[in-house]
């Protein structure tokens, strides 16, 4: 029996390599062999990874020497809208424009490019970078009058809208806010062009929606510019039918460069069908989740609090569910297998989706419910993520886009519980971190520098905003790797560099666990390997 099972071991060690990597520094994310110097590749997995993989080269392996090169696990956004960067690649950023000038000039130069009565649409404005106002439908009516304009805060969960639109969606100082929105009116009463969160669907409906051309082009946009950026898996936060049917063909063609985790964009036609059909698990596409939305953003007031806003003492945000619809698509997700990723940024969002989820999951268990967010908690509720054992979906750099303001909307007491990872890390409760993008820039390196300093990219606060909440470069490193994958149920196969685990990782030009810290946001990728494959290297 020895003799034999000697002799296999001995076949394996023999396995000729599609790729080896040698002369790296690699941080594996395994606890049992943190670092080694070349790994092996065969059929899309480590075939063997240490010291030495000679044995495993032959005629035809792709030999990399990474020159002493930092090597780490494919990182994993667990919190990303790909069509929505794929339009920002596709249109306009607006995320750091400093007036409403310049961004009505920008709109008024496309217009005199398009046909009178076609849409023009963008996203990423952010009033706070102009004192905090929101603006009015003027600036854009001015410039644009023949012309519809929608135009989503950075955050998505408002809109901008010119005349054009309101009258299109005939909406007036009659009509009446939708359950869980709100139609923003001036002093007389009228309109302002401001829409929030479920008032959005008022213009939103009726502009034509993208072509199926249109949704492929832009993901795979989206896609491209997350291999360049080192995501070899990105979890899109709400899909629906034309995403799931533009990654099924970008597969068929091999042209998808990462994997994809999709939560279904709410209780629609596609989850009533999943439901009756189960998960869909696959190497580049997975379904087993639905994404529900719970209350709004920070940014423009709309995520629920029990009280006011310290600097809108006459608003507490938008509850865009009850307890009982969540209850309820838990309860159908439980029984067909899938896991429930629900949005929620205020405290009182965030214990009601807590309560739901209890009443379904009873205790501790392992569906892995998520809140996506998960922003401003709560003191004594961080301990029913524990009871309940649900995932903290996280954005480290929400936390230093929004340190200019937070205080002043929390106030000093619920600032305690907000944008708080070692809380939940105290609690031995599960985060994976990740972007929102594009309502953060998709590069992880700033998502990893946020982590660990809580400083912006001046350096700024010195020492950081609110310290104790930094992760380490491990905390750090560990959520978006094995964090992100243990979120998707996908630990097994991803999230650590080891024998028969995907062969998905990355080359960086720098060792982002040794360098300097004001050096972090400058790590380039030099290469992204997806299940054995190169999927972009830098010229």
């Amino acid at each position: 029996m020895f003799f034999i099972l000697a002799l296999f071991q001995g076949l394996a060690l023999a396995q000729t390599a599609d790729m080896v990597v040698v002369n790296a520094n690699i941080r594996t994310m395994n606890l049992g062999q943190p670092q080694a110097k070349a790994l092996a590749v065969a059929a899309g997995r480590i075939l063997a990874i240490g010291e030495n993989v000679q044995a495993h080269i032959g005629p035809n392996t792709r030999v990399i020497n990474a020159a002493g090169a930092t090597v780490i696990p494919g990182l994993i956004d667990s919190h990303v809208h790909m069509l929505g960067l794929g339009g920002q690649m596709e249109t306009f950023d607006f995320r750091h424009t400093a007036t409403v000038a310049e961004i009505a000039n920008t709109v008024a130069a496309r217009a005199g490019k398009l046909p009178a009565g076609e849409w023009i649409i963008g996203r990423s404005w952010d009033q706070t970078n102009w004192g905090g106002q929101f603006p009015t439908h003027e600036a854009l009516t001015a410039v644009t009058p023949n012309h519809p304009v929608y135009l989503t805060r950075v955050d998505g969960h408002a809109s901008w809208v010119n005349r054009k639109a309101l009258n299109l969606a005939k909406i007036t100082a009659q009509t009446p806010d939708p359950a869980g929105g709100k139609i923003v009116h001036d002093d007389a009463g009228n309109p302002t062009g401001i829409l929030i969160d479920r008032a959005q669907g008022l213009v939103g409906r009726i502009i034509p929606e993208a072509s199926k051309e249109t949704v492929k082009r832009r993901l795979l946009l989206a896609a491209e510019e997350c291999a360049h950026l080192g995501l070899t898996t990105v979890h899109d936060a709400g899909v629906g039918e034309k995403e799931i049917a533009a990654y099924k063909e970008l597969i068929a063609e091999g042209k998808l460069p990462l994997r994809i985790y999709a939560m279904i964009g709410g209780e629609g036609a596609l989850w009533q069908r999943y439901l009756k059909s189960g998960p869909e698990v696959g190497d580049f596409l997975t379904v087993r989740s639905i994404k529900l939305m719970a209350d709004g953003a920070m940014g423009s007031r709309g995520a629920a609090f029990w009280q006011p806003y310290s600097d809108d003492k006459t608003n507490s945000g938008l509850m865009m569910l009850k307890q009982s619809d969540i209850e309820r698509v838990a309860t159908a997700a439980v029984k067909a297998g899938f896991q429930v990723n629900t949005h929620a940024i205020g405290d009182k969002a965030n214990r009601t989706v807590l309560d739901a989820y209890g009443v379904v999951l009873q205790g501790a268990n392992n569906k892995r419910f998520r809140i996506e967010h998960a922003q401003a908690v709560a003191l004594p509720d961080y301990a029913l993520f524990q009871k309940y054992g649900v995932i903290a979906s996280i954005q480290s750099t929400h936390a230093t886009s929004d340190m200019r303001w937070a205080q002043a909307r929390l106030g000093p007491d619920r600032i305690a519980g907000a944008y708080a990872p070692q809380r939940f890390l105290k609690l031995a409760i599960p985060i994976a971190n990740g972007s929102d993008f594009p309502v953060e820039e998709p590069n992880p390196m700033l998502g990893f520098y946020a982590a660990v300093t809580r400083r912006d990219l001046q350096g700024k606060p010195e020492g950081g905003w609110r310290p104790d909440q930094k992760l380490t470069r491990e905390q750090a490193l560990e959520s978006w790797t094995i964090g992100g994958a243990h979120a998707a149920f996908e630990e097994k196969q991803k999230g650590s560099l080891e024998a028969g685990k995907l062969a998905d990782f990355i080359i960086l030009d720098g060792d982002i666990m040794m360098m300097p810290e004001s050096a972090l946001p400058k790590v380039k990728v030099k290469m992204t390997v997806v299940g054995g494959k190169v999927r972009y290297e830098a010229k």
